[in-house]
């Protein structure tokens, strides 16, 4: 039976990770979604700031019996994130999916966030996005998919106002690339609650409150349950839908919090 990706070639941008230290780590939702990527049917190109974690998701979706190549840079310089797509298109042999996996948080509150930090923040999460669709809309052909990745931290107040505003606009710049890309480019926002990765393990450890969350689901969401979605919008069961998000939360957002 083919996988619902088979024959596809995907660019994961932001497909490494980082382990903070972690002992045993939990899986990533870049390298998740490379991963299942691959079991699906697809060709998967890694690109990452990190180069040595960006080729090891690559080793591993190569063991998965998939093609994997490996682009490394920051998403938010116009120059690398036209490479990272050169690249892919070389060694994929064309391109017809992309993955903004992309995010960073710097300051505290209006009083602690500099503007520096605010002003990385919103280069690193929400211009690489806007690069990334960009080029995709004027590259890919009928049936290419685009999904961008955003946070529930975009709907709610947070004390990290920089990266909750960037995961915030991109609600908008998902709903004004779905329609210009229209009707050959489908372009979709998926929005992560409390997901267990390295990074959610260590704000929990900077913020024990956040382990108190009450989730509907009873847990914490895993990197594999976010590839999932985001495999689903990158295939043609998706075919009919575009410029929608599609929280992945377990709940949270609709649940009843004192």
């Amino acid at each position: 039976m083919k996988g619902m990706l088979e024959g596809r070639r995907v660019l994961v941008v932001g497909g490494g990770q980082q382990d903070y230290g972690i002992e045993e780590p939990p899986v990533g939702n870049g390298r998740a979604m490379s991963l299942l990527f691959a079991r699906e049917g697809a060709s998967v190109a890694v690109a990452d700031l990190d180069g040595a974690s960006a080729e090891a998701t690559a080793e591993l979706v190569r063991r998965e019996g998939a093609v994997a190549v490996t682009s490394v840079g920051d998403a938010a310089a116009e120059e690398d994130l036209e490479r990272f797509f050169e690249q892919a298109r070389a060694g994929l042999g064309g391109l017809d999916g992309l993955v903004m996996n992309v995010g960073i948080g710097a300051g505290f509150g209006f009083q602690g966030t500099t503007v520096e930090d605010w002003d990385r923040v919103l280069a690193v999460n929400l211009r690489s996005h806007f690069l990334g669709c960009r080029r995709a809309l004027a590259d890919f052909e009928e049936g290419g998919s685009v999904v961008l990745v955003g946070s529930l931290a975009g709907r709610e107040s947070m004390p990290v106002p920089a990266y909750a505003a960037s995961k915030a606009a991109l609600e908008a710049v998902c709903r004004n690339a779905a329609v210009e890309g229209a009707p050959r480019v489908r372009v979709n926002l998926l929005v992560p609650g409390l997901i267990d990765t390295s990074l959610g393990r260590m704000a929990t450890s900077l913020n024990p409150a956040r382990a108190e969350v009450r989730i509907p689901a009873g847990r914490e969401g895993s990197a594999w349950e976010v590839a999932q979605c985001a495999a689903f919008l990158l295939g043609d069961r998706s075919s009919y839908v575009t410029g929608q998000p599609l929280v992945v939360d377990g709940g949270l957002s609709v649940a009843v919090r004192s």
